[in-house]
This record gives structure tokens, C-alpha cells and sequence, in this order.
């Protein structure tokens, strides 16, 4: 038998842990295997696997080197093999359909904050899973334990996304952005010239979730208001479940193992905003955040939003998480026709460029 690919093979393994929500202990396990490998001539690996001395690397054990054997023997590894045969349930037609038509994604992470993995192979996760696009949202500055970027470290990451995209395959593209914190009085988290230079910003509130009702309400409102605020990200902020023993670190370091109420909010008013102003509503497909619930998902939808099905992934496994979000959309009546990444990535720059002169 012709041998396989062993470092793809364990990051395969690692994207299938990730995209089931396992603990990031067991991701990291298969990532540092890939990299160790991945740094070395073919023909060592191979010779360490025949002389038994795999295991002699940094960041290579007993399971992962099991893995490499059996993939250089032409054998799908066992641990891929059992995740593959166990990595989830279809989704109904509806659900399906809208997960079909979703382009890209507008929230993701990456280690610049509070992510797991590179600029790089969250792309290349992105262009596997079928999407055009993705914009990549990393943190700003004040949310200091998710390593929020300063303005010059966001220019920085600015250039090296412009790197990034000369090299990655036709047809696919990083698009610039931020995950902005939404701060007490309803003003933006980072430079006004800065928010003006970014293709999508999500806004978000990660402080003060207990705020009382009419305050919390003049906040959302407030950001609402700023031309340069696209989507309005996990507008409850609510925590459903407990992520599993391990699962924070390295991946998730901004989402603790904790549930957490939503925050109160006059929410006609805020969707009310949001369809004035064309800012689009998130649905956030972290399986502990499922926020906004169902209930105000069909409430954003009667008030005429339109919507972002994003994934929130800090690793390339999560970016498969839309359908999760997809499943709560379509069980809302939630119409592709209302969700802007379904739009190809020119239509959707234009409809943010368009805000911001309209607003202008």
C-alpha cells in the first residue's frame, strides 16, 4: 500500500477533535505532532519510524507516533478512522440548504489574541471546509486577557494579512477586521481611523454584562449608532453550558467553563436600531454560547435584521461549527436572502462600504 500523509493526517485528527468540541489537552497533542514532523525531510520520519524513536521528538508520543506508523503504511490511523465514523448527524434540509449557501465567515480568532492557531492555517481550514472568505476578528485592546490588539499591533497584522492573502489559492481571501469591544458608554475599542481601514467590524459587549436594563440598553444603542459597527456580535452574552474539563487554553482563551446569564437589554429598541442602520444581527454558533436564543432571533427577524451566521471559532475545527447556527436559524425561519455571508465576499464589502458612507 502507497503511504499517506502522517502530518496530514494528524492535523486532520486534530480538526475533527476541535470541530467535536473535545478538550484542547488532545488537540494540542496532534498539532505539536504535525509541526514536529512537519519540520522535518520525509526520509527521517520515515527512518524514526522504522527505528522505533518517534517518540524521541519534542511533542511526538505514544498515540501520535502510532498514528505516523500507520499512516506511512498506507493505513488510515485508527483514531481518525473511529472520529470519522462518529463526527456527527445530518442536518435537516432546511438547516442544510442555508449551511450551502453561507459563503464565509465574518468572526473568527486567531493567535494574534486569544486564538489557538496562525492567520495562516485558520485560512487554509477555511478554504478546505469550502468558503470563499473569512474575516478574521481578532480582539482590541481593552479585553487585555484575550491579548487584544493594540492599534499598532493591529497595523501590524494588517500588512501580514496582505502577505498572507498574495500567497493563499485563487480565489480565496482573508478579509480584515476586528472583534470590538462595546465599552460602558457605547463607543468603540479601537482608533476611528483604524475601525475605518478594516473590511468588517463586530461589535460586542465582554464587560459589564450585568448592567442594568436602561443602561445596557443606551450602550448597544450607542454603538449601534457608529457607522463603522457591521454586526452586532453574541448580543446577550449569555453562556448556556460548561465547556468540558481542559477544553480552555491555548484555542479558547477568552471562553471559560462557566454558564452565564444573558444581560438585559430592551431588545425591540436594539433590533429596532439595528434595522435602522443595517447592522447585521449575529447568530453565534459556539455550542455553549447558541446566542442570541430562539426566542430573539424570530424577534430580531419581525423587526426586518438581517443576520451573520459565524462560527466565533478560535480554532480551524470550530470553523465547521456553522452548522450549528444554522440549525437554530433555519428552525426561526431565518431566509438565506437575510444573511449577509451568503453574499459573495464583493457584495458583502460593498454593503459595509456602503454603510459607512451612507452613515457618512
Amino acid at each position: 500500500m502507497s503511504a499517506r500523509d502522517p502530518v496530514a493526517d494528524l492535523r486532520r485528527i486534530a480538526f475533527l477533535l476541535e470541530r467535536a468540541n473535545e478538550a484542547t489537552y488532545r488537540v494540542r497533542a496532534f498539532r505539536s505532532a504535525a509541526t514536529a514532523l512537519a519540520a522535518l525531510p520525509a526520509a527521517e520520519v520515515a527512518e524514526r519510524t522504522r527505528a522505533g524513536t518517534l517518540t524521541d521528538l519534542p511533542g511526538v508520543g505514544d498515540v501520535t507516533a502510532r498514528c505516523v506508523t500507520e499512516s506511512l503504511a498506507g493505513e488510515e490511523p485508527v483514531y481518525l478512522r473511529r472520529l470519522v465514523a462518529t463526527e456527527g448527524v445530518d442536518l435537516d434540509e432546511a438547516a442544510g440548504a442555508l449551511r450551502a449557501a453561507l459563503r464565509g465567515d465574518c468572526h473568527t480568532h486567531s493567535d494574534w489574541s486569544d486564538g489557538g492557531s496562525p492567520i495562516e492555517e485558520m485560512a487554509l481550514a477555511a478554504v478546505e471546509l469550502g468558503h470563499e472568505y473569512v474575516v478574521l476578528t481578532d480582539h482590541s485592546p481593552r479585553l487585555t486577557v484575550a491579548r487584544g490588539l493594540t492599534a499598532d499591533r493591529l497595523r501590524r497584522q494588517l500588512d501580514h494579512v496582505a502577505a498572507v492573502n498574495a500567497a493563499l489559492p485563487e480565489g480565496f481571501r482573508i478579509l480584515t477586521g476586528i472583534e470590538v469591544d462595546i465599552l460602558a458608554d457605547g463607543t468603540l475599542d479601537q482608533d476611528e481611523e483604524l475601525l475605518a481601514r478594516l473590511d468588517v467590524v463586530v461589535g460586542s459587549v465582554h464587560s459589564g454584562l450585568r448592567d442594568e436594563r436602561a443602561r445596557m440598553t443606551r450602550r448597544m444603542l450607542t454603538a449601534i449608532a457608529n457607522p463603522h459597527l457591521d454586526i452586532l456580535g453574541h448580543c446577550t452574552g449569555r453562556m448556556v453550558s460548561s465547556r468540558p474539563a481542559g477544553v480552555t487554553g491555548p484555542g479558547d482563551k477568552g471562553h471559560r467553563a462557566r454558564t452565564r446569564a444573558e444581560s438585559d437589554f430592551d431588545a425591540d429598541a436594539v433590533f429596532a436600531a439595528c434595522t435602522e442602520h443595517d447592522v447585521a444581527v449575529e447568530i453565534n454558533s459556539r455550542p455553549e454560547r447558541q446566542d442570541p436564543p430562539k426566542r430573539l432571533i424570530r424577534r430580531a427577524l419581525e423587526a426586518g435584521c438581517r443576520f451573520a451566521i459565524d462560527t466565533d471559532a478560535h480554532a480551524p475545527g470550530q470553523l465547521d461549527w456553522q452548522r450549528f447556527g444554522c440549525v437554530r436559524a433555519a428552525l426561526c425561519g431565518v431566509p438565506a436572502d437575510r444573511v449577509v455571508n451568503t453574499w459573495p465576499a464583493d457584495r458583502l464589502l460593498d454593503w459595509t462600504r456602503a454603510r459607512a458612507r451612507a452613515s457618512g
